[in-house]
Protein backbone atom coordinates (compact mmCIF):
# COMPACT_ATOMS: atom_id res chain seq x y z
CA UNK A 1 0.00 0.00 0.00
CA UNK A 2 0.96 3.40 -0.28
CA UNK A 3 0.75 5.89 3.20
CA UNK A 4 1.46 9.47 3.64
CA UNK A 5 2.17 10.61 6.86
CA UNK A 6 2.08 13.96 7.90
CA UNK A 7 3.89 15.14 11.67
CA UNK A 8 3.29 18.08 12.94
CA UNK A 9 5.15 19.21 16.21
CA UNK A 10 4.82 23.09 17.56
CA UNK A 11 6.29 24.66 20.65
CA UNK A 12 5.31 27.73 22.37
CA UNK A 13 7.99 29.19 24.25
CA UNK A 14 6.75 31.46 27.39
CA UNK A 15 8.90 35.32 27.36
CA UNK A 16 9.68 34.03 23.74
CA UNK A 17 13.15 32.50 22.29
CA UNK A 18 15.58 34.41 21.32
CA UNK A 19 17.01 31.52 18.80
CA UNK A 20 16.43 27.85 19.10
CA UNK A 21 18.74 24.88 17.56
CA UNK A 22 17.10 21.51 16.92
CA UNK A 23 17.70 18.04 15.12
CA UNK A 24 14.99 16.20 13.11
CA UNK A 25 14.67 12.50 12.89
CA UNK A 26 11.49 12.40 11.01
CA UNK A 27 12.69 11.12 7.14
CA UNK A 28 12.09 7.66 6.99
CA UNK A 29 14.24 5.22 4.68
CA UNK A 30 14.10 3.49 1.61
CA UNK A 31 14.95 -0.12 2.57
CA UNK A 32 13.35 -3.81 1.74
CA UNK A 33 9.80 -3.52 1.97
CA UNK A 34 9.09 0.12 1.40
CA UNK A 35 10.20 3.10 -0.54
CA UNK A 36 10.10 6.82 -0.25
CA UNK A 37 7.94 8.11 -2.92
CA UNK A 38 8.58 12.00 -1.24
CA UNK A 39 9.41 13.34 1.35
CA UNK A 40 9.28 16.89 2.83
CA UNK A 41 10.37 18.71 5.78
CA UNK A 42 8.75 22.25 6.74
CA UNK A 43 10.07 24.58 9.47
CA UNK A 44 8.21 28.17 10.54
CA UNK A 45 9.86 30.49 11.33
CA UNK A 46 12.01 29.79 8.30
CA UNK A 47 15.47 28.03 9.36
CA UNK A 48 18.98 27.98 8.44
CA UNK A 49 19.39 24.04 8.19
CA UNK A 50 21.64 21.00 6.83
CA UNK A 51 21.22 17.63 6.29
CA UNK A 52 23.38 14.45 7.16
CA UNK A 53 23.33 11.07 7.95
CA UNK A 54 24.13 10.12 11.38
CA UNK A 55 26.26 7.26 13.16
CA UNK A 56 23.30 4.56 13.10
CA UNK A 57 22.33 5.50 9.53
CA UNK A 58 19.29 7.87 10.23
CA UNK A 59 18.40 10.79 8.05
CA UNK A 60 19.18 13.84 10.39
CA UNK A 61 17.98 17.36 9.57
CA UNK A 62 19.64 19.96 11.93
CA UNK A 63 18.23 23.90 11.69
CA UNK A 64 18.45 26.91 13.88
CA UNK A 65 16.27 29.63 13.86
CA UNK A 66 18.70 32.61 14.65
CA UNK A 67 15.74 35.31 15.21
CA UNK A 68 13.52 36.25 18.36
CA UNK A 69 10.29 34.00 17.98
CA UNK A 70 7.13 32.58 20.13
CA UNK A 71 6.82 29.21 18.67
CA UNK A 72 8.20 27.23 16.34
CA UNK A 73 6.52 24.48 14.26
CA UNK A 74 7.89 21.53 12.57
CA UNK A 75 6.23 19.66 9.90
CA UNK A 76 7.43 16.86 8.12
CA UNK A 77 5.51 15.29 5.17
CA UNK A 78 6.22 11.49 4.03
CA UNK A 79 4.49 9.20 1.38
CA UNK A 80 6.07 5.50 1.17
CA UNK A 81 5.10 2.96 -1.12
CA UNK A 82 5.53 -0.75 1.84
CA UNK A 83 5.21 -4.40 0.25
CA UNK A 84 4.54 -7.21 2.89
CA UNK A 85 7.50 -8.47 3.88
CA UNK A 86 8.83 -12.09 3.37
CA UNK A 87 9.46 -13.20 6.31
CA UNK A 88 11.03 -16.68 6.07
CA UNK A 89 14.54 -16.71 7.56
CA UNK A 90 17.24 -17.76 6.13
CA UNK A 91 19.99 -16.70 7.90
CA UNK A 92 20.03 -18.02 11.47
CA UNK A 93 22.50 -18.83 13.83
CA UNK A 94 22.80 -21.46 16.88
CA UNK A 95 24.29 -20.44 20.06
CA UNK A 96 27.53 -21.27 20.13
CA UNK A 97 27.74 -19.10 16.51
CA UNK A 98 25.55 -16.26 18.22
CA UNK A 99 28.93 -16.81 21.02
CA UNK A 100 31.58 -16.08 18.80
CA UNK A 101 33.88 -13.25 18.87
CA UNK A 102 33.72 -11.72 15.98
CA UNK A 103 29.85 -11.24 16.94
CA UNK A 104 30.25 -9.70 20.35
CA UNK A 105 33.35 -7.38 18.32
CA UNK A 106 30.92 -6.70 15.40
CA UNK A 107 27.69 -5.61 17.56
CA UNK A 108 29.08 -4.51 20.28
CA UNK A 109 27.01 -1.16 20.93
CA UNK A 110 23.96 -3.40 20.25
CA UNK A 111 25.63 -5.83 23.15
CA UNK A 112 25.17 -3.23 25.73
CA UNK A 113 23.19 -3.29 28.75
CA UNK A 114 22.74 0.17 29.70
CA UNK A 115 19.76 1.78 32.82
CA UNK A 116 17.47 2.39 29.83
CA UNK A 117 17.45 -1.24 29.03
CA UNK A 118 18.59 -2.97 32.20
CA UNK A 119 15.78 -5.95 33.10
CA UNK A 120 15.37 -6.25 36.96
CA UNK A 121 16.73 -9.17 39.09
CA UNK A 122 13.32 -11.10 38.46
CA UNK A 123 12.73 -10.55 34.84
CA UNK A 124 16.40 -11.18 34.09
CA UNK A 125 15.71 -14.15 35.82
CA UNK A 126 12.72 -15.09 33.38
CA UNK A 127 14.98 -14.08 30.26
CA UNK A 128 17.81 -16.55 31.58
CA UNK A 129 14.99 -19.29 32.06
CA UNK A 130 14.06 -18.54 27.92
CA UNK A 131 17.28 -18.72 26.90
CA UNK A 132 18.12 -21.95 28.83
CA UNK A 133 15.25 -23.72 27.42
CA UNK A 134 15.35 -22.40 23.53
CA UNK A 135 16.96 -24.39 20.99
CA UNK A 136 18.82 -20.92 19.46
CA UNK A 137 18.20 -17.30 19.59
CA UNK A 138 15.63 -16.74 17.16
CA UNK A 139 13.03 -19.03 19.32
CA UNK A 140 14.52 -16.89 22.31
CA UNK A 141 14.09 -13.67 20.68
CA UNK A 142 10.34 -14.64 19.46
CA UNK A 143 9.85 -16.12 23.59
CA UNK A 144 10.84 -12.53 24.93
CA UNK A 145 8.61 -10.37 22.90
CA UNK A 146 5.79 -12.72 23.91
CA UNK A 147 6.29 -12.90 27.31
CA UNK A 148 6.59 -8.27 27.51
CA UNK A 149 3.55 -8.35 25.21
CA UNK A 150 1.66 -11.06 27.30
CA UNK A 151 2.36 -8.99 30.43
CA UNK A 152 3.05 -5.66 30.09
CA UNK A 153 0.26 -3.63 28.98
CA UNK A 154 -0.07 -0.80 26.98
CA UNK A 155 -1.01 2.31 28.78
CA UNK A 156 -0.82 6.05 27.03
CA UNK A 157 0.75 8.01 29.51
CA UNK A 158 1.69 5.52 32.08
CA UNK A 159 5.68 6.56 31.25
CA UNK A 160 7.44 9.46 29.85
CA UNK A 161 10.16 9.53 27.30
CA UNK A 162 13.03 9.08 30.04
CA UNK A 163 11.56 6.13 31.67
CA UNK A 164 13.59 2.95 32.32
CA UNK A 165 12.49 -0.32 31.04
CA UNK A 166 12.75 -1.56 34.75
CA UNK A 167 10.30 0.87 36.10
CA UNK A 168 7.44 -0.48 33.14
CA UNK A 169 8.17 -3.53 34.19
CA UNK A 170 7.15 -2.91 37.54
CA UNK A 171 4.46 -1.45 37.31
CA UNK A 172 3.48 -3.70 34.16
CA UNK A 173 2.14 -0.87 32.34
CA UNK A 174 3.50 1.37 29.34
CA UNK A 175 3.97 2.20 25.77
CA UNK A 176 5.83 0.73 22.65
CA UNK A 177 8.72 2.76 23.74
CA UNK A 178 9.27 0.48 27.01
CA UNK A 179 7.93 -2.87 25.36
CA UNK A 180 10.89 -2.17 23.02
CA UNK A 181 13.06 -1.30 25.23
CA UNK A 182 12.02 -4.37 27.74
CA UNK A 183 13.03 -6.38 24.80
CA UNK A 184 16.19 -4.97 23.91
CA UNK A 185 16.86 -5.83 27.49
CA UNK A 186 16.34 -9.77 27.12
CA UNK A 187 17.98 -9.88 24.11
CA UNK A 188 21.05 -8.26 24.87
CA UNK A 189 21.39 -10.18 27.98
CA UNK A 190 21.55 -13.50 25.96
CA UNK A 191 24.01 -12.35 23.81
CA UNK A 192 21.70 -11.52 20.82
CA UNK A 193 22.62 -7.73 19.10
CA UNK A 194 19.43 -6.07 19.12
CA UNK A 195 18.68 -2.33 18.19
CA UNK A 196 15.54 -0.07 18.60
CA UNK A 197 13.21 0.97 15.55
CA UNK A 198 11.29 4.05 15.48
CA UNK A 199 8.78 4.78 12.95
CA UNK A 200 4.98 4.96 11.93
CA UNK A 201 2.41 2.66 12.01
CA UNK A 202 -1.25 2.88 10.56
CA UNK A 203 -3.43 2.03 13.48
CA UNK A 204 -6.05 0.49 11.22
CA UNK A 205 -5.91 -3.80 9.79
CA UNK A 206 -8.17 -2.72 6.68
CA UNK A 207 -7.45 0.99 6.34
CA UNK A 208 -9.69 3.13 3.81
CA UNK A 209 -8.15 4.89 0.67
CA UNK A 210 -8.22 8.78 1.25
CA UNK A 211 -9.34 8.84 5.22
CA UNK A 212 -6.94 10.81 7.56
CA UNK A 213 -6.80 8.65 11.01
CA UNK A 214 -4.99 10.14 14.10
CA UNK A 215 -1.29 8.48 14.31
CA UNK A 216 1.43 8.27 16.38
CA UNK A 217 5.15 7.54 16.85
CA UNK A 218 5.70 4.03 17.23
CA UNK A 219 8.26 2.02 18.13
CA UNK A 220 9.64 -1.96 17.47
CA UNK A 221 12.65 -3.90 17.95
CA UNK A 222 14.97 -6.00 15.70
CA UNK A 223 17.49 -8.30 16.48
CA UNK A 224 20.36 -9.71 14.41
CA UNK A 225 20.93 -13.80 14.45
CA UNK A 226 23.00 -14.02 10.62
CA UNK A 227 20.05 -11.14 9.00
CA UNK A 228 18.44 -8.82 10.81
CA UNK A 229 14.28 -9.70 12.07
CA UNK A 230 11.57 -7.28 13.43
CA UNK A 231 9.29 -7.68 15.31
CA UNK A 232 6.73 -5.70 16.74
CA UNK A 233 5.96 -7.06 20.94
CA UNK A 234 3.43 -3.93 21.29
CA UNK A 235 1.24 -5.48 19.15
CA UNK A 236 2.83 -9.29 19.17
CA UNK A 237 3.36 -9.45 15.33
CA UNK A 238 6.25 -8.88 12.50
CA UNK A 239 6.71 -5.69 11.54
CA UNK A 240 3.91 -5.25 8.13
CA UNK A 241 2.51 -3.05 5.15
CA UNK A 242 1.14 -1.20 7.75
CA UNK A 243 5.15 0.62 9.36
CA UNK A 244 7.58 2.64 8.03
CA UNK A 245 10.70 2.88 9.63
CA UNK A 246 12.56 6.06 9.72
CA UNK A 247 15.28 5.43 12.79
CA UNK A 248 17.64 2.39 14.65
CA UNK A 249 19.39 2.98 17.10
CA UNK A 250 20.43 1.31 20.70
CA UNK A 251 17.53 2.73 22.09
CA UNK A 252 15.32 5.86 22.35
CA UNK A 253 17.63 8.07 22.71
CA UNK A 254 19.29 7.79 19.61
CA UNK A 255 16.33 8.11 17.76
CA UNK A 256 14.16 10.99 18.88
CA UNK A 257 12.30 12.49 16.15
CA UNK A 258 12.72 16.07 17.26
CA UNK A 259 15.22 17.68 19.84
CA UNK A 260 16.83 20.81 20.80
CA UNK A 261 17.51 23.78 23.21
CA UNK A 262 16.58 27.11 22.87
CA UNK A 263 17.61 29.95 24.47
CA UNK A 264 14.89 32.29 26.57
CA UNK A 265 13.66 33.08 30.17
CA UNK A 266 10.56 31.02 29.94
CA UNK A 267 9.35 27.17 29.82
CA UNK A 268 7.93 25.89 26.85
CA UNK A 269 5.19 23.25 25.91
CA UNK A 270 4.87 21.37 22.63
CA UNK A 271 2.20 19.50 21.05
CA UNK A 272 2.51 16.70 18.30
CA UNK A 273 -0.34 15.54 15.86
CA UNK A 274 0.38 12.66 13.68
CA UNK A 275 -1.89 11.97 10.42
CA UNK A 276 -1.75 8.98 8.29
CA UNK A 277 -3.23 8.30 5.19
CA UNK A 278 -4.07 5.22 3.13
CA UNK A 279 -3.27 6.41 -0.58
CA UNK A 280 -3.10 3.51 -2.90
Amino acid sequence: MQLRVVHTTGFSYEGGAAASFNEARLTPQTLAGQIVVHTRLDVTPAPWTWSYRDYWGTQVTAFEVLDPHDSLTVTATATVHTDPVEHTVTQRLDWEEMAAEAVADRFTEYLEIRDRVRPPADLAARYAEIGATSPDPYSAARAICSLIHDEVDYVVGSTDVSGRAADSWVARAGVCQDMAHLVIGGLRQLGIPARYVSGYLHPSREPKIGEAVRGESHAWVEWWDGGWHGYDPTNDTEPAEHHIIVATGRNYADVRPLSGIFTGSGASSMFVDVQVTRLA
